[in-house]
């Protein structure tokens, strides 16, 4: 199944969604805790009131968090979904092969 044409576009574009996500998130987040560690007076600068911009950062670390969900569960809908059903029935079926049992399968 991993050499089906089917299943190689349904890894490729999760793997084209998934690993830019993550390596943004993964950016603003370093530069978030890199801020707080290194200028901490820039990261002290009163926004509003008492609301400080390391405040804002940390507050806006949830938002993405819950935007990178909600932009994975549409991009899963539209697009990995359908390619899923397309490899489903390529699909051999469930359970080990002959003569192996479930650990060598794995790999284990």
């Amino acid at each position: 199944m991993n050499r089906s044409p089917e299943f190689q576009k349904l890894k490729s574009s999760f793997r084209r969604f998934v690993f830019p996500m993550t390596v943004a998130f993964l950016a603003w987040y370093l530069l978030y805790v890199v801020l707080s560690a290194y200028a901490r007076g820039f990261m002290g600068t009163k926004v509003v009131g008492e609301i400080n911009v390391a405040l804002v950062f940390g507050l806006l670390q949830f938002a993405s968090t819950f935007l990178i969900a909600w932009a994975y569960e549409r991009h899963a809908s539209r697009r990995l979904e359908p390619l899923a059903a397309a490899v489903g029935p390529a699909a051999p079926a469930a359970g080990p092969a002959e003569g192996k049992d479930e650990n060598e399968e794995e790999g284990k």
